[in-house]
């Protein structure tokens, strides 16, 4: 995508307007934006590739030189290092009404200096396999956390702080150690600056009462692991009522069967040795039903056969992977003596084929033989 035109990268036409552009660059840095892609390398690059294109396009000065002269025309133009130029407070005030205040969304807590808690929080949801392949409902019993209104969430009795003597209010000391010295939080008021006088009865001067809540999610189809959704307004309540968000991160099950790598699923297929010289065809499991599986005539053990289409849906732009069928050739583990005899006429009947070590390590026997010779 790097070396798509800027237009292209938009999708717009070369005639689109100030609005058209900011319409576009929204959607598509929306689509691929990385917290939302978590883990994805190709939808980080086509983030940074549609905020270049942006950059150039919303600015007149760069939108001409690129339309006479091309990427080339951009050289000294502030385009070498990535982010700048006059339109960034732009695409700033941009993300701001799209994440809700910066680059970071979760992690960049809004967190209150008096409050003792971050209004974000995290929890695990474990799915299983079919559920995150084929996307579900899920209701979630949870907890959160919201002011002490007798403490006014600070933990003190009639929110009354005092100024921590420890540190003497600044919520760091000095630390020396040889000629050099270093700032450390204070161990007393962890960086507050205030400590506690007398805890407030109500919450034990936790600053915070536990309260229960049910949040209904969609988990769309194609999550995995390490994927993470976010259910707005399911966090903590802060002193100004303002409730934080609830992030959900998903942890998939493992199938019996299915082995999933990404948008591909494998399947190991049992085939007895007689189907696979014979080249039979039989039915494999697939996510939809079955499928079909036409044995090559001598399928080798670990041999894969791909079906496209057949795999989980991606994520982000629905387009499924594949599935991969590998095969694991069963051999029988013990005859009997008319197995045996078959076995044995089946063998002479392929003749010298039948035999293919004895052609094949005849020079490497004479070899050895004449090591040991005089």
């Amino acid at each position: 995508m790097t070396e798509l035109d800027y237009y292209e990268v938009l999708e717009v036409s070369k005639s689109a307007s100030g609005t058209e552009l900011k319409k576009a660059y929204r959607k598509l840095a929306m689509q691929y934006h990385p917290d939302r892609n978590p883990g994805d390398e190709e939808a980080e690059e086509k983030f940074k590739v549609v905020n270049e294109a942006y950059q150039v396009l919303s600015d007149e000065e760069k939108r001409s030189l690129y339309d006479r002269y091309g990427k080339a025309g951009l050289e000294g133009q502030g385009m070498r290092g990535g982010f700048g130029g006059s339109n960034m407070d732009d695409v700033m005030d941009m993300f701001n009404s799209m994440f809700g205040g910066g680059f970071g969304g979760f992690g960049q807590t809004r967190k209150d200096p008096k409050q003792k808690y971050a209004l974000d929080f995290e929890i695990e949801l474990k799915l299983e396999f079919h559920e995150a392949v084929f996307g579900c409902k899920k209701e979630i019993d949870m907890t959160y956390k919201t002011a002490c209104e007798d403490c006014d969430g600070t933990g003190a009795k009639d929110a009354k702080l005092e100024t921590c003597e420890y540190c003497g209010g600044q919520g760091q000391i000095l630390m020396r150690q040889g000629p050099m010295q270093f700032a450390q939080t204070c161990p007393k008021c962890h960086g507050q600056g205030q400590s506690i006088k007398e805890a407030c009865e109500s919450c034990e001067g936790k600053g915070f009462h536990v309260k229960e809540d049910t949040v209904i999610i969609t988990v769309p189809a194609g999550v995995d692991s390490g994927h993470r959704l976010r259910a707005q307004g399911y966090g903590n309540e802060g002193r100004n009522d303002q409730r934080g968000d609830l992030y959900i991160t998903f942890a998939v099950k493992e199938d019996e069967h299915f082995v999933r790598n990404g948008t591909d699923i494998y399947i190991e297929v049992p085939v007895f040795f007689t189907q696979s010289l014979l080249g039979e065809t039989i039915s494999i499991p697939s996510l939809d039903g079955e499928l079909d599986l036409k044995l090559k005539k001598g399928t080798a053990d670990k041999e894969q056969y791909v079906f496209p289409g057949e795999g989980v849906a991606d994520v982000h732009s629905g387009r499924k992977g594949r599935l991969i069928a590998q095969v694991q050739l069963i051999l029988p583990k013990k005859t009997t003596d008319e197995q045996k005899e078959l076995l044995e006429k089946l063998q002479e009947s392929y003749g010298v084929e039948s035999r293919p070590h004895k052609n094949a390590l005849d020079a490497a026997f004479d070899r050895v033989k004449s090591w040991f010779k005089g």
